[in-house]
């Protein structure tokens, strides 16, 4: 049974439903049971036409189900358009699912879990191990945002920005679980590159390839962290470096920069560098400007706190930090890297520990408090 190939027809069969006039809560039920019979039956009995099977039979099970409830009346008239078998519609409405999915309407989580099962084809058992809660509560959660969703149809068109947005949180997420969110991020934003052509889509798939090269370098065999400087740069992968790269390079030179575009080009400043004393800062710090005038976010500025840090020395960087919000996440974090590289051991020590106090993640927590041990160690002996 070819899971990917499943997978990948999810998102197609489920707009053919709607487009015929099922509602998407009911259109993706009978999808999911479309597939359940797909994994029994395809394995003795492979259809040459895969996607047109799943449309015929997710129709038939979406019929199956009107006629049973209380709307029956209202939808018998739908009964007559069963199509007979054959091969599906050449139409690709994938993207206008992706809008669906990333609907205002819906918060982020919930944007993230309905992508996840409608376009990317998972379980709701599979979600809910990639999120770490119970089965149960996720599948509330995809139920809700079904819901908000019931009655709309594909009349309107949708916001790439919105569902770019959705697809960088299910890649931030990274792996846990059975499912690797980073890589299937990838393979749904590869989906959209292929019917978008837009920079800012190019921009967004870059940065993840360069991003997620990095993975295996990421974490000691222990499973804690490692920073960026110390990393073994020879466990980075060059492929998808090199892929990356190219797709940042073709979308930069359409000369239509966005939030991804100049993300993607910090990112491939770092990977171009051989050494991390290598790295071009002051690039960094310039690609930061740029993308500080297209976000205004506070966060940003954080990061190009460190970049001037680096570029210009820790003192310039914590002027930097001076003028923004001490709320923000890891600004206690970055204020104890500036101090320590201004040679103020005592006071990076303290906010190591604070940093770790505040930290969200234990692998993050970790790092933090052997940070602020290893301070300690230096300044007692």
């Amino acid at each position: 049974m070819d899971e990917t190939l499943l997978r990948s027809l999810t998102p197609s069969v489920l707009t053919v439903l709607v487009r015929r006039g099922a509602d998407f809560a009911a259109a993706e039920d009978a999808v999911q049971d479309a597939l359940i019979e797909a994994v029994r039956v395809w394995p003795a009995d492979p259809p040459r036409d895969p996607k047109g099977w799943l449309v015929t039979v997710a129709w038939r099970r979406f019929l199956d189900a009107t006629r049973a409830d209380a709307s029956r009346r209202r939808r018998e008239d739908l009964a007559d358009e069963e199509p007979v078998p054959g091969p599906a519609p050449g139409r690709d409405d994938t993207l206008q699912l992706y809008f669906l999915c990333a609907h205002p309407s819906l918060t982020p989580s919930s944007a993230v879990a309905l992508t996840l099962r409608a376009v990317g084809g998972l379980t709701t058992r599979q979600i809910a191990q990639a999120y770490l809660v119970p089965e149960a509560t996720m599948a509330q959660r995809i139920s809700r945002a079904k819901r908000t969703l019931g009655g709309r149809r594909f009349d309107r068109p949708g916001d790439v920005a919105t569902v770019l947005r959705v697809l960088y949180l299910v890649f931030n997420e990274g792996y846990s679980g059975d499912v690797d969110l980073a890589a299937e991020a990838i393979r749904l934003t590869r989906q959209v590159a292929a019917l978008v052509d837009h920079p800012e889509v190019a921009g967004l798939l870059a940065l993840m390839m360069l991003h997620h090269a990095r993975r295996p370098a990421r974490t000691a065999p222990d499973g804690s962290l490692v920073p960026l400087a110390e990393q073994d740069r020879s466990r980075w992968n060059s492929a998808a470096i090199a892929e990356g790269v190219a797709i940042l390079q073709a979308a930069l030179a359409r000369d239509r920069l966005g939030e991804f575009q100049a993300q993607a080009a910090i990112a491939a400043l770092h990977a171009d560098a051989p050494t991390a004393e290598e790295t071009d800062w002051v690039q960094i710090v310039e690609w930061y400007d740029e993308l500080a005038l297209l976000t205004d976010n506070p966060v940003v500025r954080l990061n190009r706190a460190v970049a001037v840090g680096e570029a210009d020395g820790p003192r310039a960087g914590l002027a930097q930090l001076a003028a923004l919000d001490g709320s923000l996440p890891r600004y206690t974090a970055v204020a104890a890297y500036l101090h320590e590289r201004a040679g103020d051991r005592a006071t990076a020590a303290r906010l190591y520990a604070e940093a770790a106090h505040r930290a969200s993640g234990i692998a993050e927590r970790d790092h933090l408090t052997r940070q602020a041990a290893r301070l300690n160690t230096l300044r007692g002996g």
